[in-house]
């Protein structure tokens, strides 16, 4: 059953148990060897979400973002040459007014994505919102502040993580993240609207073809779709 978002105030404090401790160290390590995949071809990366955070689960995903817009030749290279092979390749665009983004699937639960046009502030803030790591945070066992789908802020501690409703606390929330006010409230009337009306499909979704390139699918798009070849150039 998917997480749904608190309204009302809470806070806990969670001590997580070594199998959790173990599990999150696991997660962290298949991040790593494909951040490290990445920096090796001077290609900068984040995880983002409960691996940033560190209140994974099982089921958590490997979320590995790519924020400036690199070729994808250099990706594919880069993941090819440390032997870490794609299972599918898609292109991604959620709405109209979101930046299409690629996604290589290494496995179910692990992925490598980047955007294939600009972003706006608050997409690129979306990834501080859920919590993002870098190399050197993983390098590091440091783990970060960051919001999961139930509108939970999780802070870690020394023993687990303090989660605390954020739901009228968005300024709040989003000093503390350090991201526009607007970029939190964006987020909390999405997830509130998915859990009133439930998931909606998304604009775009394409799989790649092993004889295409994301580059060549992208402009093929925007050559077929006005509001692709529109939302291509307004940030241009």
């Amino acid at each position: 059953m998917a997480s749904k978002p608190e309204r009302r105030f809470e806070l806990r404090e969670i001590i997580y148990d070594m199998k959790r401790w173990s599990l999150l160290k696991s997660f962290r390590q298949k991040a790593m060897r494909i951040m490290e995949a990445l920096e090796a071809f001077h290609l900068e990366s984040v995880v983002h979400g409960s691996v940033a955070r560190g209140d994974v689960n099982k089921k958590s995903d490997i979320d590995v973002f790519i924020p400036a817009q690199p070729s994808s030749f250099l990706v594919e290279t880069a993941l090819e040459r440390f032997r870490i092979p794609a299972n599918r390749r898609l292109v991604v665009q959620a709405t109209p007014a979101y930046a299409m983004k690629a996604y290589i699937e290494i496995d179910e639960n692990t992925s490598v994505s980047f955007p294939l046009m600009k972003m706006r502030r608050v997409e690129r803030e979306f990834y501080r919102f859920g919590g993002e790591a870098t190399l050197e945070d993983l390098r590091n066992n440091r783990r970060v502040c960051g919001v999961d789908k139930r509108l939970m802020l999780i802070e870690p501690t020394e023993k687990g993580h303090r989660e605390s409703t954020i739901v009228g606390r968005e300024e709040e929330v989003a000093k503390l993240l350090g991201i526009s006010t607007e970029t939190v409230l964006d987020r909390v009337h999405a997830l509130l609207r998915r859990d009133k009306i439930g998931r909606t499909g998304v604009f775009i979704e394409r799989e790649l073809s092993d004889s295409e390139t994301f580059e060549m699918v992208l402009k093929n798009l925007a050559d077929q779709n006005p509001a692709v070849r529109r939302r291509l150039t307004s940030l241009s």
